[in-house]
Protein backbone atom coordinates (compact mmCIF):
# COMPACT_ATOMS: atom_id res chain seq x y z
CA UNK A 1 0.00 0.00 0.00
CA UNK A 2 1.35 3.43 -0.93
CA UNK A 3 0.15 5.92 1.64
CA UNK A 4 3.50 7.42 2.61
CA UNK A 5 5.08 10.62 1.30
CA UNK A 6 4.83 11.14 -2.49
CA UNK A 7 2.88 7.93 -2.99
CA UNK A 8 5.65 5.72 -1.58
CA UNK A 9 5.20 2.96 0.98
CA UNK A 10 4.64 4.22 4.50
CA UNK A 11 7.85 4.20 6.55
CA UNK A 12 8.24 3.92 10.32
CA UNK A 13 10.91 3.97 13.03
CA UNK A 14 10.37 1.98 16.24
CA UNK A 15 12.04 3.27 19.41
CA UNK A 16 11.79 1.10 22.51
CA UNK A 17 14.40 -0.20 24.95
CA UNK A 18 12.90 -3.70 24.82
CA UNK A 19 14.08 -5.71 21.82
CA UNK A 20 11.04 -7.98 21.90
CA UNK A 21 8.70 -5.01 21.65
CA UNK A 22 10.62 -3.61 18.68
CA UNK A 23 10.65 -6.98 16.95
CA UNK A 24 6.96 -7.65 17.57
CA UNK A 25 5.80 -4.25 16.39
CA UNK A 26 8.13 -4.45 13.40
CA UNK A 27 6.66 -7.77 12.31
CA UNK A 28 3.11 -6.43 12.62
CA UNK A 29 3.87 -3.33 10.55
CA UNK A 30 5.84 -5.24 7.91
CA UNK A 31 3.00 -7.75 7.49
CA UNK A 32 0.73 -4.86 6.56
CA UNK A 33 3.10 -3.32 4.03
CA UNK A 34 4.67 -0.68 6.28
CA UNK A 35 8.45 -0.45 6.01
CA UNK A 36 10.40 -0.26 9.29
CA UNK A 37 13.39 1.87 8.31
CA UNK A 38 15.20 1.62 11.64
CA UNK A 39 14.93 0.53 15.27
CA UNK A 40 16.24 2.43 18.30
CA UNK A 41 16.87 1.40 21.90
CA UNK A 42 16.92 4.92 23.35
CA UNK A 43 16.03 8.50 22.52
CA UNK A 44 19.41 9.45 21.07
CA UNK A 45 19.28 6.50 18.67
CA UNK A 46 15.73 7.48 17.71
CA UNK A 47 16.78 11.04 16.84
CA UNK A 48 19.67 9.73 14.74
CA UNK A 49 17.45 7.14 13.02
CA UNK A 50 14.89 9.77 12.03
CA UNK A 51 17.58 12.05 10.63
CA UNK A 52 19.09 9.18 8.65
CA UNK A 53 15.93 7.56 7.27
CA UNK A 54 13.27 10.32 7.31
CA UNK A 55 10.30 8.09 8.19
CA UNK A 56 6.64 9.08 8.12
CA UNK A 57 5.88 7.92 11.66
CA UNK A 58 7.87 7.17 14.82
CA UNK A 59 6.59 4.76 17.47
CA UNK A 60 8.27 6.23 20.56
CA UNK A 61 8.54 4.62 23.98
CA UNK A 62 8.46 7.20 26.78
CA UNK A 63 10.72 5.56 29.35
CA UNK A 64 14.11 4.68 27.88
CA UNK A 65 17.63 4.91 29.30
CA UNK A 66 19.63 8.04 28.59
CA UNK A 67 17.50 10.37 26.50
CA UNK A 68 13.83 9.56 27.12
CA UNK A 69 11.03 9.61 24.58
CA UNK A 70 9.82 13.08 25.54
CA UNK A 71 13.14 14.78 24.85
CA UNK A 72 13.60 12.70 21.70
CA UNK A 73 10.16 13.81 20.49
CA UNK A 74 11.04 17.47 21.09
CA UNK A 75 14.29 17.16 19.16
CA UNK A 76 12.77 15.24 16.26
CA UNK A 77 9.88 17.63 15.77
CA UNK A 78 12.13 20.68 16.09
CA UNK A 79 14.48 19.35 13.40
CA UNK A 80 13.67 20.83 9.99
CA UNK A 81 15.57 17.96 8.40
CA UNK A 82 13.15 15.39 9.83
CA UNK A 83 10.43 16.25 7.33
CA UNK A 84 6.73 15.87 8.14
CA UNK A 85 7.25 13.04 10.60
CA UNK A 86 4.56 12.23 13.18
CA UNK A 87 5.26 10.73 16.61
CA UNK A 88 3.07 8.20 18.40
CA UNK A 89 3.94 7.69 22.06
CA UNK A 90 4.04 4.13 23.44
CA UNK A 91 3.16 3.77 27.11
CA UNK A 92 2.16 1.08 29.59
CA UNK A 93 -0.48 3.16 31.37
CA UNK A 94 -3.03 5.56 29.98
CA UNK A 95 -3.24 8.95 31.71
CA UNK A 96 0.43 8.66 32.62
CA UNK A 97 1.70 12.19 33.32
CA UNK A 98 4.48 11.51 30.84
CA UNK A 99 1.85 11.29 28.11
CA UNK A 100 0.74 14.85 28.77
CA UNK A 101 4.34 16.03 28.58
CA UNK A 102 4.75 14.17 25.28
CA UNK A 103 1.63 15.75 23.80
CA UNK A 104 2.85 19.22 24.70
CA UNK A 105 6.17 18.30 23.08
CA UNK A 106 4.33 17.70 19.81
CA UNK A 107 3.31 14.03 19.74
CA UNK A 108 0.18 13.27 17.73
CA UNK A 109 -1.21 10.74 20.17
CA UNK A 110 -0.40 7.67 22.21
CA UNK A 111 -0.93 3.91 22.25
CA UNK A 112 -0.83 1.42 25.09
CA UNK A 113 1.77 -1.29 24.55
CA UNK A 114 -0.88 -4.01 24.69
CA UNK A 115 -2.50 -2.57 21.56
CA UNK A 116 -3.93 -5.10 19.10
CA UNK A 117 -2.12 -5.57 15.77
CA UNK A 118 -5.09 -4.13 13.90
CA UNK A 119 -5.22 -1.03 16.08
CA UNK A 120 -1.46 -0.50 15.80
CA UNK A 121 -1.55 -0.54 12.00
CA UNK A 122 -4.66 1.64 11.87
CA UNK A 123 -3.07 4.16 14.25
CA UNK A 124 0.10 4.48 12.17
CA UNK A 125 -1.91 5.03 8.99
CA UNK A 126 -4.29 7.47 10.68
CA UNK A 127 -1.52 9.66 12.06
CA UNK A 128 0.33 9.69 8.74
CA UNK A 129 -2.84 10.90 7.01
CA UNK A 130 -2.66 14.04 9.14
CA UNK A 131 -5.28 13.14 11.76
CA UNK A 132 -4.61 13.04 15.47
CA UNK A 133 -4.75 9.63 17.12
CA UNK A 134 -6.52 10.84 20.24
CA UNK A 135 -10.14 11.87 20.34
CA UNK A 136 -10.47 15.46 21.62
CA UNK A 137 -12.30 14.25 24.74
CA UNK A 138 -9.38 11.99 25.71
CA UNK A 139 -6.95 14.83 25.10
CA UNK A 140 -8.99 17.12 27.32
CA UNK A 141 -9.13 14.48 30.06
CA UNK A 142 -5.35 14.21 29.99
CA UNK A 143 -4.87 17.96 30.07
CA UNK A 144 -7.38 18.56 32.84
CA UNK A 145 -5.68 15.96 35.00
CA UNK A 146 -2.11 17.10 34.50
CA UNK A 147 -2.01 20.66 33.14
CA UNK A 148 -2.04 22.28 36.57
CA UNK A 149 0.63 19.90 37.91
CA UNK A 150 3.17 20.36 35.15
CA UNK A 151 5.49 23.29 34.63
CA UNK A 152 3.44 24.30 31.62
CA UNK A 153 2.68 27.87 30.54
CA UNK A 154 0.16 29.54 32.82
CA UNK A 155 -3.32 30.43 31.52
CA UNK A 156 -3.73 33.33 29.11
CA UNK A 157 -0.29 32.92 27.55
CA UNK A 158 -0.23 35.06 24.43
CA UNK A 159 0.04 33.43 21.01
CA UNK A 160 0.63 35.81 18.14
CA UNK A 161 -1.21 33.58 15.68
CA UNK A 162 -4.54 33.95 17.49
CA UNK A 163 -4.90 37.50 16.19
CA UNK A 164 -4.87 36.09 12.66
CA UNK A 165 -7.91 33.91 13.25
CA UNK A 166 -11.34 35.02 12.13
CA UNK A 167 -14.07 35.24 14.81
CA UNK A 168 -15.54 31.97 13.52
CA UNK A 169 -12.15 30.21 13.60
CA UNK A 170 -11.56 31.42 17.15
CA UNK A 171 -14.97 30.05 18.12
CA UNK A 172 -14.15 26.70 16.53
CA UNK A 173 -10.83 26.58 18.39
CA UNK A 174 -12.53 27.28 21.73
CA UNK A 175 -15.09 24.53 21.17
CA UNK A 176 -12.44 22.16 19.88
CA UNK A 177 -10.62 22.67 23.16
CA UNK A 178 -13.69 21.53 25.11
CA UNK A 179 -13.46 18.11 23.51
CA UNK A 180 -16.12 18.29 20.81
CA UNK A 181 -15.83 16.03 17.78
CA UNK A 182 -16.32 17.33 14.24
CA UNK A 183 -19.92 16.09 14.26
CA UNK A 184 -20.61 17.85 17.58
CA UNK A 185 -18.94 21.05 16.34
CA UNK A 186 -21.09 20.97 13.21
CA UNK A 187 -24.26 20.54 15.27
CA UNK A 188 -23.32 23.28 17.73
CA UNK A 189 -22.40 25.80 15.02
CA UNK A 190 -25.10 24.81 12.49
CA UNK A 191 -22.45 23.98 9.90
CA UNK A 192 -21.68 20.96 7.74
CA UNK A 193 -18.88 18.65 8.86
CA UNK A 194 -17.03 19.54 5.66
CA UNK A 195 -17.10 23.21 6.63
CA UNK A 196 -15.92 22.35 10.14
CA UNK A 197 -12.99 20.39 8.71
CA UNK A 198 -12.13 23.37 6.52
CA UNK A 199 -12.11 25.70 9.55
CA UNK A 200 -9.93 23.30 11.53
CA UNK A 201 -7.51 22.98 8.63
CA UNK A 202 -7.17 26.76 8.41
CA UNK A 203 -6.68 27.04 12.17
CA UNK A 204 -3.89 24.47 12.11
CA UNK A 205 -2.24 26.21 9.17
CA UNK A 206 -2.44 29.71 10.67
CA UNK A 207 -1.16 28.57 14.07
CA UNK A 208 1.48 26.24 12.58
CA UNK A 209 0.09 23.21 14.42
CA UNK A 210 0.45 19.59 13.33
CA UNK A 211 -2.99 18.31 14.32
CA UNK A 212 -6.02 18.84 16.52
CA UNK A 213 -4.26 17.45 19.60
CA UNK A 214 -1.89 20.40 19.41
CA UNK A 215 -4.88 22.72 18.90
CA UNK A 216 -6.48 21.45 22.11
CA UNK A 217 -3.21 21.92 24.03
CA UNK A 218 -2.91 25.46 22.66
CA UNK A 219 -6.49 26.27 23.67
CA UNK A 220 -5.58 25.43 27.27
CA UNK A 221 -2.18 27.11 27.26
CA UNK A 222 -3.63 30.39 25.97
CA UNK A 223 -6.54 30.37 28.43
CA UNK A 224 -9.25 29.92 25.79
CA UNK A 225 -10.27 26.88 27.82
CA UNK A 226 -9.38 26.24 31.45
CA UNK A 227 -9.10 22.84 33.17
CA UNK A 228 -12.47 21.94 34.62
CA UNK A 229 -13.97 25.27 33.61
CA UNK A 230 -16.36 26.56 30.95
CA UNK A 231 -15.31 27.94 27.60
CA UNK A 232 -14.05 31.48 28.13
CA UNK A 233 -16.14 34.26 26.54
Amino acid sequence: MTDGVNGERLRAVIADDQALVRTGFGMILAADGIDVTAEAADGAEAVAAVRATRPDVVLMDIRMPGMDGIEATRRILADDGAGEVRVIILTTYDLDHYVYAALTAGASGFLLKDVTPEHLVAAVRLVRSGDALLAPTITRRLIERFAQREEAPSPAVAHAGLSGLTPRELEVLRLLGTGLSNAELAERLFLSQTTVKTHIGRILSKLDLRDRVQAVVLAYETGLVTPGGPVSP
